[in-house]
C-alpha cells in the first residue's frame, strides 16, 4: 500500500545539494516492487521514485555555489538510489542534479531520465539506421519517445505496437509507419519480410507474439527486467530461425560520459520541439495509489507524475 506520511526534509551532507521537487517519475516498474513482482524486493518500509527535477534549494559543504537556484532534473537511479523520489525534497550527489535549458519544464524533463535514457540506449544498443524495427508499447514513456527516435536514427521502418485505436494513432502522428493492436490477435509479419529489430520493453506473454512479427535472422532485444517467458520451445524455434535475442539493462550502461552526453542531447531536442514528450497525467503527491493505478489499468499513455 501506498501512504502519505511526514517526514523530515533530509540535510545534504557533504558534496551534495537540497532539490525542492517539482516532478517525480512514476513507473511501471515500481507497481511491480510495490506488489512483490519485481526482480529485486526493496526493504519496507520506503520511499518509491527514481527520477526527479526541480530547484536546488540548498548546498551541502564543498557543493558547487553555482548550483544553488538551478533547474535541475535527477536521475536518482544512476547516483546509487534505488528510490526517494516520492517526495518534496530530495538531498542527492550534485555531480547528478543536471541542468535543465530553459524552455523545458519540470515534467517533460522528468519524462526524458528513465524512460528517455532508456530509449536513447537501446537505439544506440542496437542501431535501427536501414532497418525495419518493431516498437512494443509505443503508446508508453519508452514507446513513444522510441518511435521518434528511431525515425531520427534512420529507421527503414517503424512498426509501432500498442493496445487500442488511440495509442496507435499516437504512435503514428509520431512517425510510426505500420500499426498492429495487441487485441487483434495473430501478428502478421509487417512491411514486407518482418521486423530486423523488436524492441521489447513489455515481456510476458506479447513478447511470444512480437516474434510473430521477426524476421529470419532478426533480433529480439529484450529490455523488461523479470518479465521473461520465452519457453525452450520457442527460444529453439528462434534458433531454427537463425534469430537473436540480445538482452538490456539501462544501468550497467551509464557511465559517467555516457550519462552526461545522453541528457544533455535529449534535453535539447524536447526543448526545441524535435521531441515531443507525451504526457500521460499528473497526480498530487498524495495520490500516488492513483497514479499506480492508472498504469496497472494500461489507461496512459506516455509519462505519468507526481506533483508535490
Amino acid at each position: 500500500m501506498l501512504h502519505a506520511v511526514d517526514m523530515p526534509a533530509p540535510v545534504p551532507a557533504p558534496g551534495e545539494v537540497l532539490v525542492r521537487v517539482h516532478a517525480a517519475g512514476v513507473n511501471f516498474f515500481e507497481t511491480l516492487v510495490r506488489q512483490g513482482r519485481y526482480a529485486e524486493a526493496p526493504v519496507l518500509p520506503m520511499v518509491p521514485g527514481v527520477e526527479v527535477a526541480g530547484v536546488v534549494e540548498a548546498l551541502g559543504p564543498g557543493a558547487d555555489a553555482g548550483l544553488l537556484g538551478a533547474r535541475v532534473a535527477v536521475p536518482l537511479f544512476a547516483a546509487g538510489r534505488g528510490a526517494g523520489g516520492y517526495a518534496q525534497y530530495v538531498a542527492v550527489d550534485a555531480a547528478f542534479a543536471f541542468r535543465l535549458p530553459g524552455r523545458l519544464g519540470f515534467e517533460d524533463a522528468v519524462a526524458l531520465l528513465v524512460q528517455g535514457l532508456t530509449a536513447s540506449l537501446l537505439l544506440r544498443h542496437s542501431p535501427p539506421a536501414g532497418k525495419t524495427v518493431l516498437v512494443m508499447a509505443a503508446g508508453g514513456g519508452v514507446g513513444s519517445l522510441l518511435v521518434q527516435l528511431a525515425r531520427r536514427a534512420g529507421a527503414g521502418a517503424v512498426i509501432a505496437a500498442a493496445s487500442g485505436a488511440d495509442k496507435l494513432a499516437l504512435a503514428r502522428r509520431l512517425g510510426a509507419h505500420v500499426g498492429i493492436d495487441y487485441s487483434e490477435g495473430g501478428w502478421p509479419r509487417q512491411a514486407g519480410a518482418g521486423a530486423d529489430i523488436v524492441y521489447d520493453t513489455v515481456g510476458g506473454t506479447l513478447t511470444q507474439a512480437a516474434l510473430d512479427a521477426l524476421a529470419p535472422g532478426g533480433e529480439l532485444v529484450f529490455a523488461a527486467l523479470g518479465r521473461f517467458a520465452l519457453s525452450p520451445a520457442r527460444l529453439e524455434a528462434m534458433l531454427m530461425d537463425n534469430q537473436s535475442l540480445k538482452g538490456f539493462a539501462l544501468l550497467p550502461l551509464l557511465d559517467a560520459a555516457t550519462l552526461a552526453e545522453s541528457l544533455a542531447s535529449l534535453f535539447a531536442l524536447a526543448a526545441s520541439g524535435e521531441l515531443e514528450v507525451v504526457r500521460g497525467g499528473s497526480f498530487a503527491l498524495e495520490d500516488a495509489a492513483q497514479a499506480h493505478h492508472a498504469l496497472e489499468s494500461r489507461r496512459t499513455s506516455g509519462k505519468v507524475v507526481l506533483v508535490p
